[in-house]
């Protein structure tokens, strides 16, 4: 018969005495063991890539054997292995429900809940695509088993950023070399499947500049055109956001944040069709990023928040003003009026605050126990230092 490990609550029932309200100990993860599941994400979402070109390129496709769901289920298979092994050291050898739900590290739990997901939605989705055929066009992005896997992938795909956070105490904010690698392109994948389930209010998958109608109706291609500015916004500004509310983002990091997705999605489904606009993002992001970090510590007197308010407001109307403002030289050039654009940037720096507010306002809950440590939260001039 196997033995289970002791743990702290076996102690304290041996002990006679009450057992203290616990809260999983910030695991350790090494470098090997946030690589490895960094790895198996990329896997993963390489594999949601490859279908979902596939599914917009061949419309002609009705069967759900295919190489790239191949590359999809095999990286989920990956991702679960990695789990499992992740999890294998930090569980007792007999394994309990209770014991799952308390001794689960605080970093692998949401990777497990979207591990979870994953396998519902394959699942579903296998059985859907066999009853009910293969989804074309807009109904790709509305299929519900496509919801599990996206909710989960990116889930999975978060898990190396929070392994690295859990691996040093909150007060340990700067973060330079591999594990800045990691943190970035952990935030990219996870963001990677939300771009592409958003395709269809999208600004950054290829230039979004008008169709030429004097008067656009309501209810018109430009109206979604203008919509997907918005999306776009969120999406780009989400990562940003919550991973300098952990650590001091080192210079590039944000720009690599909005440069990496807009070239994959440009490449990817745009067919690499007004290229200018990934690179014209990327170099309006450097900029953008540069001054904000130059003038971080002249706004030393505003509150952190109110600091981060301002730069969600002006960053968006800057990047998606250089992009309008180049689009003549390098394509048509836009199509809207002077009423249309300037509402537009209006919309995409309120869009930004309203961000912004939403994501400083979003709390981690406090830690149980005689340990327990105030959260902190890094502000906008020390991100900038």
């Amino acid at each position: 018969m196997s033995r289970s490990r002791p743990t702290a609550r076996n102690t304290e029932i041996q002990s006679g005495t009450d057992p203290a309200p616990i809260t999983p100990a910030p695991a350790a993860f090494s470098a090997r063991e946030r690589w490895t599941l960094l790895g198996a994400s990329l896997w993963l979402v390489a594999g949601l890539q490859l279908d979902a070109f596939a599914h917009a390129t061949i419309p002609d496709l009705e069967t759900f054997w295919t190489p790239w769901h191949a590359v999809m289920y095999s990286g989920i298979a990956a991702c679960g292995v990695t789990l499992l092994w992740l999890l294998r050291s930090r569980l007792p050898e007999v394994v309990t429900y209770r014991s799952l739900l308390r001794e689960t590290p605080s970093a692998l739990r949401l990777p497990g809940i979207g591990m979870g997901l994953l396998l519902v939605g394959g699942g579903i989705d296998t059985l859907w695509h066999n009853l009910f055929g293969i989804e074309r066009g807009l109904e790709i992005f509305f299929s519900p088993s496509h919801y599990f896997i996206i909710a989960g992938m990116v889930l999975v795909a978060s898990g190396p950023a929070l392994m690295l956070a859990a691996s040093s105490p909150s007060s340990e904010r700067r973060i330079r070399g591999g594990d800045a690698v990691t943190m970035v392109v952990s935030a990219v994948l996870a963001a990677i499947p939300v771009h592409i389930y958003t395709l269809h209010a999208s600004a950054i998958w290829g230039p979004q500049l008008g169709t030429g109608e004097p008067e656009p109706n309501t209810f018109s291609l430009d109206a979604q055109m203008l919509h997907g500015y918005v999306g776009s916004t969120v999406l780009l500004l989400v990562p940003v956001l919550l991973l300098a509310r952990r650590w001091q983002l080192p210079v590039g990091a944000p720009t690599a944040l909005i440069a990496i997705p807009a070239f994959m999605m440009n490449v990817v489904f745009g067919d690499g069709v007004g290229i200018w606009l990934p690179i014209t993002l990327t170099a309006a992001a450097v900029v953008t990023e540069l001054v904000a970090r130059a003038l971080a510590p002249r706004f030393r007197l505003l509150t952190p928040d109110t600091r981060w308010m301002v730069l969600g407001t002006l960053a968006p109307m800057a990047v998606w003003g250089v992009v309008l403002g180049v689009s003549p030289v390098v394509d048509d050039g836009v199509s809207w009026n002077l009423h249309l654009i300037t509402g537009l940037l209006a919309l995409v720096g309120i869009t930004g605050a309203g961000t912004a507010f939403v994501v400083r306002r979003i709390q981690v809950a406090p830690a149980q126990g005689p340990t327990a440590a105030a959260p902190t939260t890094p502000d906008l001039a020390a991100t900038a230092q």
